[in-house]
This record gives C-alpha cells, sequence and structure tokens, in this order.
C-alpha cells in the first residue's frame, strides 16, 4: 500500500468514526419542562455551542420567546406518529434574538420519537410555509443531527446562530422516517402549520408542503438568545389564554398583544419590565381536575404548574388566569373556597422560587349553556377574593374592563365571541390594554 493509498484509508476510518454518534440513543429526561438536552449521563450544558452559523457571536439573555403546552396525543396517530413525513411548525415570536434552540417532547408517546432531520428559519411571509432565502439552519442535539426521544421525554435542541426576528413567525420542521406515536401536540393552535411527504425539512419553499393543520406537534418552546429582554413573563390559563375564538393566523390571542404593549413600552423608553412573553394556555384547563389518560391529557393547573411554568427559561413573573373551568365542567359542583385554596398553592409555588405571581379576575359568562345562578355566585366569590388581595401578588380586573355595564352577567357585546363565554379579537385586545404593564414590576409579596 503507497503512502498515499493509506492516507486516504486513514481519513476514510475517521470519518466513519465520527459518523457513529450521530446514530447514538440520545436519551432525554422526563418532559417535565426543564431546559437542556441531556444524553446518556443526563446532563449537557444548556448554552451549547452553536454549530451552524452565519450571524455574528451571540450576547444577552437566554429566555423563553415562545411556548405551547403539550395537551395530549394526537387521534389517528397511535400506530405510525407521522413516519415519513415533515411536519412544519409556524410559531410566532415574542421577542427576537441571536440564537435559538427549540424543545422536542414525546410526553403522549408511547414509543420512542426518532428525528433525523430538523430545521429553523425564518418565514418569508406571516403564515407561509416558505422560508426567507438565507435562513434556513438544521438543528443537531449534543453535536448529533439525530436525536431519539423516549417515551415521555423530551430533547432539547444545540442552540443555533440565527436572527430571530420580534413579532415575526419562525418554522420549525422536523423529519421521523419510522413509526412512533401517539403525536404529542396542542390542538387549538390559531395558527395554521404544515406537512409534507419524504424528508421535505431543508426545502425553502412551500410547495411541498400542501397539508395544513390546526395543531402544532412535537414543538413545545422556543429560547431565543436576547439583548432586549431581561426575563421571561409566563401566562398560565385556560382557553382565554389559549386563544380559543381569536382570528386563525393573526396573533390576535391576549398575550400577543401584551408582548407588543411590552415591545412598544420598552421602545419608548418607559419604566416597565424587559420580558417576553410566553404562552401556556391549554383550552379546558382547570385548576384543580385532570382530563384522563395516563399521562392525563389536559392536566390540571396543579400539576403542570412546574412543568409549564418554573421550568421555563429565566422566568421572571407569571400571570395566572384560571378557575372558570372549574365552575362551568367539573364533573361536581366546585365551591369558590376550593378554586381559590387551589389558585392560592400555584402563588405558593411560585414565590417558593422567587416569582412574582399577578393573577386576573374571572370574566363572566352569562348567557353561555353552562350558566347559572350558583355558578355565577361561585364566580362572583372568587373574584371577592382576587379583589381583596388574598390570592395574588397583584390583578388584573378582566371582569370589570369586558362586562357589560348594563348587564354585569354578561361580556359586552363588542367582546363577545358570540358563545359568551370567549372574547372576540376586540375582547382579547381589550385584556391586554386592561393589563396594567407595572403590575409586573416588583417582586413577590413575602406572604399571602
Amino acid at each position: 500500500m503507497t503512502r498515499r493509498h493509506g492516507c486516504a484509508l486513514l481519513a476514510a476510518l475517521v470519518a466513519a468514526v465520527a459518523v457513529v454518534p450521530a446514530a447514538l440513543y440520545v436519551s432525554t429526561g422526563p418532559d417535565d419542562g426543564r431546559p437542556g438536552t441531556t444524553v446518556a449521563d443526563g446532563r449537557v450544558p444548556r448554552d451549547s455551542a452553536p454549530h451552524d452559523s452565519a450571524a455574528p457571536a451571540s450576547v444577552g439573555t437566554w429566555v423563553g420567546a415562545w411556548s405551547a403546552a403539550p395537551a395530549g396525543g394526537e387521534p389517528g396517530t397511535e400506530t405510525t406518529g407521522l413516519a415519513g413525513r415533515s411536519v412544519r411548525n409556524v410559531i410566532h415570536t415574542s421577542v427576537g434574538g441571536t440564537s435559538a434552540r427549540v424543545t422536542f417532547s414525546n410526553l403522549y408517546g408511547q414509543r420512542p420519537l426518532t428525528l433525523t432531520h430538523v430545521t429553523i428559519a425564518v418565514a418569508d411571509t406571516a403564515d407561509s410555509a416558505a422560508a426567507r432565502p438565507g435562513t434556513m439552519r438544521r438543528l443537531s442535539f449534543d453535536g448529533a443531527p439525530t436525536v431519539v426521544v423516549p417515551p415521555g421525554g423530551q430533547t432539547v435542541s444545540d442552540a443555533v446562530r440565527l436572527t430571530v426576528p420580534r413579532g415575526g413567525d419562525l418554522l420549525v420542521t422536523t423529519y421521523s422516517p419510522t413509526p412512533s406515536g401517539p403525536v404529542t401536540y396542542h390542538p387549538r393552535a390559531r395558527q395554521i402549520s404544515y406537512a409534507a411527504r419524504g424528508n421535505r425539512t431543508a426545502d425553502p419553499t412551500a410547495a411541498a408542503y400542501t397539508e395544513r393543520t390546526p395543531y402544532w406537534r412535537y414543538v413545545t418552546a422556543l429560547d431565543v438568545m436576547s439583548n432586549e429582554s431581561d426575563g421571561t413573563v409566563v401566562v398560565f390559563g385556560d382557553s382565554l389564554t389559549d386563544g380559543l375564538t381569536s382570528t386563525v393566523g393573526a396573533d390576535r390571542r391576549w398575550t400577543d398583544v401584551l408582548a407588543e404593549r411590552l415591545r412598544t413600552a420598552v421602545a419608548a423608553g418607559r419604566d416597565v419590565p424587559h420580558y417576553s412573553v410566553v404562552n401556556e394556555g391549554i383550552s379546558g384547563n382547570r385548576v384543580l381536575t385532570d382530563g384522563h389518560g395516563r399521562p392525563a391529557e389536559n392536566p390540571s393547573g396543579l400539576n403542570r404548574f412546574a412543568r409549564d411554568v418554573l421550568n421555563r427559561t429565566d422566568v421572571k413573573a407569571v400571570v395566572i388566569d384560571l378557575g372558570v373551568n372549574d365552575i362551568l365542567h367539573a364533573p361536581e359542583p366546585t365551591t369558590a373556597p376550593q378554586i381559590v385554596e387551589g389558585l392560592r398553592t400555584l402563588v405558593a409555588q411560585a414565590h417558593a422560587r422567587g416569582l412574582k405571581a399577578v393573577g386576573a379576575t374571572l370574566m363572566p359568562f352569562g348567557g353561555h349553556h353552562g350558566d347559572s345562578a350558583a355558578r355565577e355566585a361561585t364566580r362572583r366569590a372568587v373574584n371577592a377574593e382576587i379583589r381583596a388581595g388574598r390570592v395574588y401578588d397583584a390583578y388584573a380586573d378582566f371582569d370589570a374592563a369586558l362586562r357589560d355595564p348594563y348587564a354585569p352577567r354578561r361580556l359586552r357585546p363588542a367582546y363577545d365571541s358570540g358563545d359568551h363565554l370567549h372574547p372576540s379579537d376586540a375582547g382579547y385586545r381589550r385584556m391586554a390594554e386592561a393589563f396594567d404593564l407595572a403590575l409586573l414590576k416588583g417582586a413577590a409579596r413575602a406572604s399571602l
């Protein structure tokens, strides 16, 4: 063998060895919401160096720019998951940054989820599956292009350098070649995402993405390295936070408007916290009662608070808007003291982590099919405790802001979506406008 051939053989062997880790099983911890990709020993630094870059080195703080609580397993995906298909999630950022990392969940999966190709890109236009030229990045996991997420687990990608726009759309695309399922999803996204046959993760065009879906699949959080935010505020709630009746694809949930207000106030030099906003609403969510299944679909606020609030990235404050579904949909009557005690438990958990807990009064539901005099009395009793300062550190009075002054048990008609429970787009905007940004300032009270 010549020296030249020997060198070539050695180079080939080195290359082969380098490929092996990419196919190794990358285990993850349970999907409890904690950031940080984990491998065999359970630990990998959160701030892994970017592996794909066209942007300058990142400086700033890691904060949450978007999130969606995993709410259940997608019906019809129990046997094969989404094997052989590219899933392109469209997500809307609350703050910009210079690097990004993404969390993927297999919480409701019964089999391992193998992701062989994952990309992130800036959307070319709003509500589109096409990527802006030059922004497509491939994500890696502890340096490997492939990751296997075990049932009940989650994984966080390595950081990748990407100029993330504030108040813009990103495309997060996954491809899995093997059966899995059920698919962990967020069913009421109020955003159209897309899917394509085959591995089209790196395809910047929208041509192959002919399947439209109202769900977010697998992806549960986006963190960015930001120099315009000092931390994250998590909004924790039910369908009113999820934005159930807001216009699809228009980003008109009240949390979207809140993020917009914060960005505008900061740009104007106002004395308000420089926070990003992430939405952890689940439609139908209750303070006290879990949904069915194991793990529970639509877990109670008490059971998911650590996952969806305490373990978000650099959380500084939490806004809680829960309790209406405990009144309207509990299998047995739920009393105001039970609901208040549950809310106080959430606040105590927030305080134990040094977080300020801001709450909201429960809005009226007169005219809704679940309305009754007894349930209205419960709502008013909960609100009385909130207004008396016996639940939260501070509160936003959404009830006063949206109720009809001539019929206080009902939403004002302009703010009613038509079901007498959920707001219209104007109603969601009114919620955000009624939220005093100064409520986010300061620390938690020592005791309640």
